[in-house]
């Protein structure tokens, strides 16, 4: 199976987070250990001007991998603790990019293993800072096409943990397959937007 292209990602963040669902995130360790998950929930972050977005507060060291080019990972730590995985999205200098939030055990994960959440399933998949500015065609990191989701089963509502961006917290940035039993947390029914 062909690695997603680097296309993929050179597009709007919003486009990128719907396109992610059903993908399939491999992480492949230095043992050739391999393990993989279904992208079941994502959030995307627009560009400098989207103040929950981490580049808002312009090019900084941390930051630099969002302004491009597409197509890497931008991993950082959230209370020094857990990893977060993203996929780096749009055209050079936009600063966009996709959280996965949320996979489904696939491949080489053990039995039971909680990947509801963007800090679990890095734990799960061994993702660190290690992974940083990668390209995510790399052999020990990259995405491949998967089961294409109907649009009748995405569920759209606002993101997560940004309650300080004002009304860019409540834009409907998070997305998620309905269905899924690894959804990280569901929204009231008054939060859910469903085109």
């Amino acid at each position: 199976m062909t690695v997603l292209p680097s296309s993929f990602y050179a597009r709007p963040a919003l486009v990128v987070a719907r396109e992610l669902l059903g993908t399939l995130l491999v992480v492949v360790d230095a043992a050739g250990q391999r393990r993989v998950g279904r992208i079941v929930e994502t959030e995307a972050y627009i560009g400098e001007h989207d103040l929950a977005c981490h580049a808002a507060k312009g090019l900084t060291p941390r930051t630099e991998v969002m302004f491009g080019p597409p197509g890497r990972a931008y991993m950082y730590l959230i209370y020094g603790m857990h990893h977060c995985f993203n996929v780096v999205t749009d055209a050079p200098g936009v600063a966009a990019a996709v959280l996965v939030r949320a996979v489904e055990p696939v491949e080489g994960l053990e039995a039971g293993v909680r990947t509801d959440g963007p800090g679990k399933l890095c734990k799960a998949l061994g993702l660190t800072l290690g992974h940083n500015r990668l390209e995510l065609s790399s052999p020990g990191l990259h995405l491949l096409p998967g089961v294409e989701v109907a649009e009748a089963r995405v569920e759209r509502g606002p993101r997560i943990g940004v309650d300080y961006a004002g009304a860019w917290a409540h834009e409907p940035f998070r997305l998620w397959v309905r269905d899924s039993q690894h959804v990280s947390k569901r929204p009231s029914t008054r939060a859910r937007n469903r085109p």
